[in-house]
């Protein structure tokens, strides 16, 4: 059974910093693609970063150079270093495999549960 846990998430104050924690189990993980993806209220769940079974990643416009993506293969697990944050990153994050789309499709794949990220201003 594939399962993904998320942790690492918080209240935090604007320009401080959060690690975000997906730990995966029941696939072969580094074969994947992996995600991150997260839901905002008011707005549609959006991919946030990506990471290739081989390392490359990518990131959207609005966290490229803030946010790091990456992955250790000999825990299962990917990361989502979040850095300078802002009230506008508060959102729900989920961890999502494979990680393809540019907006969440709950329906296909394994998410996991989310974790909750707060920025106050």
């Amino acid at each position: 059974e594939v399962r993904l846990v998320e942790s690492g998430g918080g209240v935090v104050q604007g320009g401080g910093s959060l690690r975000l924690a997906c730990t995966a189990s029941g696939f072969t993980f580094e074969k994947f693609n992996m995600a991150w993806y997260r839901a905002a209220p008011g707005n549609k769940c959006e991919l946030v970063s990506t990471i290739t079974k081989d390392g490359r990643t990518y990131s959207v416009d609005s966290v490229k150079g803030r946010f790091t993506i990456s992955q250790y293969n000999t825990k299962d697990t990917v990361y989502l270093q979040m850095n300078s944050l802002k009230p506008e990153d508060t959102a729900v994050y989920y961890c999502a495999l494979p990680g393809t789309g540019k907006f969440c499709a709950f329906e296909r794949g394994y998410w996991g549960q989310g974790t909750q990220v707060t920025v106050s201003s």
